[in-house]
């Protein structure tokens, strides 16, 4: 069992920056690949980040362009996501997830945080 808390998410400019953490529980965090989805109002989930177990392999979602980094410390049990050259269209609900599968897919994904917002005002 995992449990993963999502933190700093927040009110933000176009154009700055943030950087959410996520604290996981449960000492095999490190042998679970782990990733950040995203969903805006009114719009489905969307896959953002994902990186293997490792620390080896990233990926990004289409929309990401070199503004985000996703970023793990195993010994922490944390990932985290370094998010720059924010959007008004970045706004959305931040969530963690953690998956043994290395796939990005939703039905992939073993455990969710709760998420955390983050607004990015124009």
């Amino acid at each position: 069992q995992v449990q993963l808390d999502e933190s700093g998410g927040g009110l933000v400019q176009a154009g700055g920056s943030l950087r959410l953490s996520c604290a996981a529980s449960g000492r095999t965090f490190s042998r679970y690949d782990m990733g950040w989805f995203r969903q805006a109002p009114g719009k489905e989930r969307e896959f953002v980040a994902g990186m293997l177990w490792s620390g080896r392999f990233t990926s990004y979602g289409d929309f990401v362009k070199g503004r985000f980094t996703i970023s793990r410390d195993n010994a922490k049990n944390s990932v985290y996501l370094q998010m720059n050259s924010l959007k008004p269209e970045d706004t959305a609900v931040y969530y963690c997830a953690a998956t043994y599968r290395s796939r990005w897919a939703e039905d992939s994904i073993d455990y969710w945080g709760k998420g955390t917002l983050v607004t990015v005002s124009s």
